[in-house]
């Protein structure tokens, strides 16, 4: 007995009450891109078209925990229900049991255990290691399906279901898709007459024997299509995946134009390559109301190599903030020319955001919540559902941007995890993008970056990416342990880390590194690509007669001394104080060293409003006064402390001052500062030694580099000694070896690097990102 009277079954589909129930594998899954995205916006409607979205069902032989990494795939309509387990699990939207469906279904199985002693006497069955709850699964072929084995099945109170030609499942009787489905009908109060089944496999013929409309999608099993061809409520598509479910609802009644517009159109005049960065590649200065432009304060290196793809007249957009006083300020120019003598074909695409705006999505939100896991200080972390969602709509506006600038099939690179969720947002507007990513900091181990409320949300968006870039092999790896506990992983390849990076010399180091991962039908290539720095831009300055009148200055200052130099930010992730505390305890074990060695130690100041470092500078001062006022004398002072920042001209020349350069911080995604350090050294001519932490990402890379854990306060002390007593010979060895790493491996070859990795016809560059 059907459950659709023979008045109401022929009507119509409207798309306000339709409530679709469909398999996923080779149904929702599959199809054309195009199908794909047509069905995906049909179930995604929000806001005001919220109460005339149609209702979507998952109805799937996988466990519950292999769905949920589909609900952060913003290519895939988040469903209203979920019936998994061949049947045997039924929740709602927020993974809660729909009861007094789920409570029935528990009530009736005897548990994994039990059929598993029972059925040990079967060695043709195979269990399958896959999620599952409620029933247990195997591979097997139907010879195996004997008689002993029904009664050994039918003895426990169950039933078995064969599909596929492969799959066996021991069920508790009654269950399955269909009885799952006719349950939820009932029990949510769905119309009989609205819902249509879309299936592929005999796995989904039960949904079809329950007398609702349904449609068998193109490319079904022989099977299924041989028993429902005869069922006059069932269509038989010709077109697969989602193709065939757009199909089989024209064929009931709904209209094709129900199933929404069209994602955004390429720009007519679009850009080949878009730079998605929160920040301009230059400074804006209002100046009685009008804006105006100047070189950035900061030395970012990357900034200019950036702008460098722009140099040869390639047409480009730089998808950035500005901050203004509303999202939709008066007279605002949304394109502004970057540099028209240089840049002749780059324009700013601006994207307007209040100080509020600017001060909850980056300040706190991203340096709060982001920040202390990404260098693995939990503890430190604060999460608040409020900033989350601004993010998101920060992120939505920079997707929104990059659609609009984009030209077809052009690549969109966005850089770092301020911009965690843009690809999420994009790929549905513009799937003819290429979208990579880069990350500028460190990525945690998958037990660090999984305490992130959002972390599954984050890892559905770097999804999106057709390729995501790191600075080190040990981040790649991190990434794709991350991914590994959010959904199915199948490494699709990799390579060897030595020799262009240490592998068990180091805290950081890995042996091999993945360069492709598939998930979920998406192939998502890897690779590292540590930034380097400016090298030319450092000679040039040390040519500069103001640099070298202030290397003379220091060289004085110094009078014969060593000089040990540590530039750092204000931040508690890198050590400022462990270092100091480090640097009293080795004049205190060695006192023949009180007045020939100075820590020149420069720290810089942290962005205005960042009230979570007030606490840690305070304990600086007090650090150095104490050490200063324990061990000065009238004639020399052992720490010269500097809170400003300095221009780069003046860090250069305390970099060529110094023959020691101590940076430890607890944990670095990279670490320029110490590969400044290393060009200045050698163009200058004065070798010198380099004191660098095992967590920060240069450490894998620096071979020559003095290694030391900074959390071991003996070896730090120990080793700025073992630098401070270093021969000579041992010096210039290990300086000329830094060199040759840095001045090969600058900021223009990561740049090259990384846009040729993305080139799909260059397999064999991809192949060696690690030996590079």
């Amino acid at each position: 007995m059907t459950i659709i009277d023979a008045q109401r079954w022929s009507r119509p589909l409207d798309p306000a009450r339709l409530v679709l129930a469909t398999d996923l594998d080779g149904t929702l899954l599959a199809g054309t891109p195009e199908a794909r995205r047509r069905v995906r916006d049909l179930f995604s409607a929000t806001g005001t078209q919220q109460a005339s979205r149609p209702t979507l069902v998952f109805v799937t032989g996988r466990g519950l925990e292999s769905v949920m990494p589909l609900l952060s795939d913003p290519t895939i309509p988040r469903p209203d229900y979920i019936i998994a387990d061949v049947g045997a699990t039924v929740v709602d939207r927020e993974l809660r049991p729909v009861e007094p469906i789920q409570h029935e279904l528990t009530a009736h199985w005897p548990g994994s255990q039990a059929v598993l002693r029972a059925l040990a006497g079967f060695p043709q069955l195979v269990r399958q290691s896959v999620p599952q709850e409620r029933r247990c699964s195997f591979l097997a072929t139907e010879d195996a399906i004997t008689p002993a084995l029904r009664a050994a099945v039918a003895a426990l109170d169950c039933e078995l279901l064969f599909s596929a030609g492969r799959y066996l499942d021991v069920l508790p009787r009654g269950v399955g898709k269909g009885m799952a489905l006719r349950r939820l009908v009932t029990v949510a109060g769905f119309d009989p007459a609205s819902v249509v089944v879309a299936g592929d496999t005999l796995n989904d013929l039960s949904m079809f024997e329950t007398g609702l409309r349904g449609v068998a999608v193109g490319g079904a099993e022989p099977a299924l299509v041989e028993r429902v061809c005869r069922n006059p409520r069932v269509h038989l598509a010709t077109a697969e995946g989602c193709g065939g479910i757009l199909e089989g609802l024209a064929h009931h009644g709904m209209a094709a134009g129900a199933a929404s517009a069209l994602p955004a159109p390429p720009a007519v005049d679009g850009a080949d390559l878009v730079m998605v960065y929160h920040r301009l590649p230059y400074d804006e200065l209002v100046v009685d109301g009008i804006t105006l432009q100047r070189r950035p304060k900061s030395p970012n290196g990357i900034m200019p190599t950036l702008l460098n793809f722009f140099a040869g007249g390639r047409k480009g957009s730089w998808v950035a903030w500005s901050q203004q006083a509303s999202r939709t300020p008066q007279g605002f120019d949304t394109h502004v020319a970057v540099d028209p003598q240089r840049y002749r074909q780059l324009k700013a695409a601006r994207i307007a955001l209040t100080r509020e705006d600017i001060d909850l999505f980056y300040k706190k939100f991203s340096k709060e919540a982001f920040w202390p896991i990404i260098f693995s200080f939990p503890d430190k972390a604060e999460f608040h559902q409020a900033h989350w969602e601004r993010f998101l709509e920060v992120n939505r506006l920079f997707a929104e941007q990059t659609a609009r600038e984009a030209a077809h099939g052009a690549t969109a690179w966005i850089h770092d995890y301020n911009l965690w969720m843009v690809p999420a947002f994009l790929r549905p507007l513009r799937p003819d993008l290429t979208i990579a990513f880069f990350h500028h900091t460190a990525f945690p181990s998958s037990d660090v970056f999984n305490i992130l409320p959002w972390r599954r949300d984050i890892i559905g968006s770097l999804l999106q990416c057709d390729y995501v870039g790191f600075h080190i092999p040990r981040y790649v790896e991190n990434f794709v342990d991350a991914v590994r506990s959010f959904a199915p992983v199948d490494v699709a390849g990799s390579v060897p880390c030595a020799p262009r990076f240490l592998t068990y010399g180091c805290a950081l180091g890995v042996d091999r590194m993945s360069t492709a991962i598939e998930v979920g039908g998406r192939r998502v290539a890897l690779g590292a690509h540590p930034v380097g720095t400016d090298v030319k831009l450092i000679r040039h300055l040390l040519d500069q007669g103001e640099v070298r009148r202030q290397l003379a200055e220091l060289d004085g200052l110094l009078e014969g001394r060593t000089g040990i130099v540590s530039i750092e930010r204000l931040d508690y992730v890198k050590g400022s104080l462990e270092k100091l505390q480090a640097y009293e305890r080795m004049l205190e074990r060695h006192p023949e060293l009180l007045g020939k060695v100075t820590l020149l130690n420069i720290v810089t100041p942290a962005a205005s409003g960042m009230e979570i470092y007030d606490s840690l500078r305070e304990e600086l001062d007090r650090t150095v006064g104490r050490i200063n006022g324990r061990f000065s004398t009238l004639d020399w002072v052992p720490v010269r402390y500097f809170y400003r920042s300095l221009p780069f001209e003046d860090v250069v020349a305390h970099y060529a001052a110094c023959g020691i350069a101590w940076i430890t911080p607890l944990r670095d995604g990279l670490n320029l500062v110490a590969k400044e350090y290393v060009a200045t050294r050698g163009a200058v001519g004065r070798p010198g030694v380099l004191i660098l932490s095992e967590f920060a990402g240069a450490a894998v890379e620096l071979h020559g580099a003095l290694l030391v854990n900074p959390y071991d306060a003996n070896a730090m002390s120990e080793t700025l000694y073992q630098a401070l007593s270093m021969g000579e010979d041992e010096v210039a060895y290990r300086a000329g070896r830094l060199a040759m790493i840095v001045d090969e491996h600058d900021v223009t070859r990561w740049g090259d690097g990384f846009l040729a990795a993305l080139a799909p016809q260059d397999a064999p560059a991809r192949d060696e990102r690690c030996a590079a």
